[in-house]
């Protein structure tokens, strides 16, 4: 298993222009990379390979200590290779006929990653009171929130220091070493009728509310882009406006994150077998009334972490077609019409009255367990 740790960095302001330099030097050979691309087939007609441009820049690197002689080397194979994969993803849409989007230059607001292999630049370590310590190549030993323990007999494969709205964090890529799945608890299932109403329905009659982060901020974001509107092109206060525009965006992204990965785990804790409905999600992103809390619900997100956590933890996701759940009685099976405002089930038949989005979880349980993995049953994407 892969799996990606992501904490913060304390740097000190030394450490912190440091950094910054490394950063800069980065996206200077990036665009140079770039320019020896376009310069080299202009004058030839053919193109420049990963391999010839190494061997340029890594004689590059030795002329000049001072500057790009900074970045450690293999950050510097990652760096032109970052710029290789670029091309072959350009060369990809070219020949099936999309659109081709050609690599383009970094501005300094759009270049905010260095890549190290671990232990070479870049190791963890600890001090004498325990406290971890990220050692990066001239830079130092920066402090670290780890708030997050790595588990035993996982390596660190990969390493990227990205910067994001002036604050330094670190992403470590570990493989995991394969768990042993315990047995699912028997009976222990659960249908999920997934929306916007109601973020999560549970067909043990649960409801998980969805506390629509996006729309909370809505207003104080409106006030910071008025404000950012309103002043001097270019200047600094209008660069301070946009440092809190993004850094509110980034509040309410850490919201929704931290908040589904806490409900899907209880979840994956309690309930061996999952249903879920498996529909594409398109639909609603694409549609102007739907899009904005289709995207602050973050749906898709809550599929893909039940996924992985469930089969993680030794249990199942079973993907259902939606088709008619919310409009079949989950007692007696008849249909019962209703409009999306209609938020209670009632059924003329045998009288059941709940909740339209648990009626659909119940539905959805159903069709799971008529369906078990094996017999047509597909996976969530």
């Amino acid at each position: 298993m892969i799996r990606t740790y992501k904490y913060l960095l304390r740097p000190t302001s030394q450490q912190d222009q440091a950094l910054d330099f490394l950063l800069w030097q980065s996206r200077l050979i990036y665009n140079a990379a770039l320019e020896q691309r376009i310069q080299t087939y202009q004058e030839t007609g053919k193109g420049i390979a990963y391999g010839a441009q190494w061997e340029y820049f890594r004689d590059l690197r030795h002329a000049n200590l001072d500057t790009i002689g900074l970045i450690n080397a293999s950050s510097l194979q990652h760096l032109l290779r970052r710029l290789d994969k670029a091309f072959q993803a350009f060369f990809k849409r070219v020949r099936a006929g999309e659109k081709p989007g050609f690599p383009k230059f970094k501005g300094r607001n759009y270049f905010k990653s260095i890549e190290f292999t671990y232990g070479d630049g870049c190791k963890l370590h600890a001090n004498k009171q325990c406290q971890e310590y990220l050692y990066i190549q001239n830079v130092g030993d920066v402090r670290m929130c780890f708030h997050r323990v790595i588990p035993d007999g996982a390596q660190i494969k990969h390493v990227v220091i990205k910067q994001v709205n002036q604050r330094w964090y670190v992403c470590l890529m570990l493989k995991l070493p394969d768990v042993h799945r315990a047995h699912p608890k028997p009976g222990s299932a659960v249908g999920i009728d997934i929306g916007l109403y109601h973020l999560l329905a549970l067909s043990d009659n649960q409801i998980i509310e969805n506390p629509r982060w996006f729309k909370k901020s809505l207003a104080k974001l409106r006030v910071l882009h008025r404000q950012a509107s309103r002043r001097e092109q270019g200047s600094h206060r209008q660069s301070k406006s946009y440092t809190a525009i993004a850094r509110l965006n980034e509040r309410i992204a850490n919201q929704r994150h931290d908040y589904l990965h806490k409900i899907t785990t209880i979840l994956v804790q309690e309930y061996s077998g999952i249903a879920i409905e498996d529909f594409p999600l398109a639909f609603m992103n694409q549609n102007q009334r739907l899009a904005l809390s289709s995207f602050d619900a973050g749906l898709g997100k809550v599929r893909q972490l039940l996924k992985y956590k469930s089969e993680e933890a030794g249990g199942e996701v079973i993907a259902v077609n939606p088709a008619y759940t919310s409009q079949l009685c989950s007692n007696c099976g008849s249909i019962v019409e209703k409009s999306l405002k209609d938020r209670i089930h009632e059924c003329h038949y045998c009288g059941l009255v709940l909740d339209r989005d648990v009626n659909a979880a119940r539905n959805i349980l159903k069709l799971a367990l008529e369906n078990p993995p094996g017999r047509g049953s597909s996976e969530p994407e």
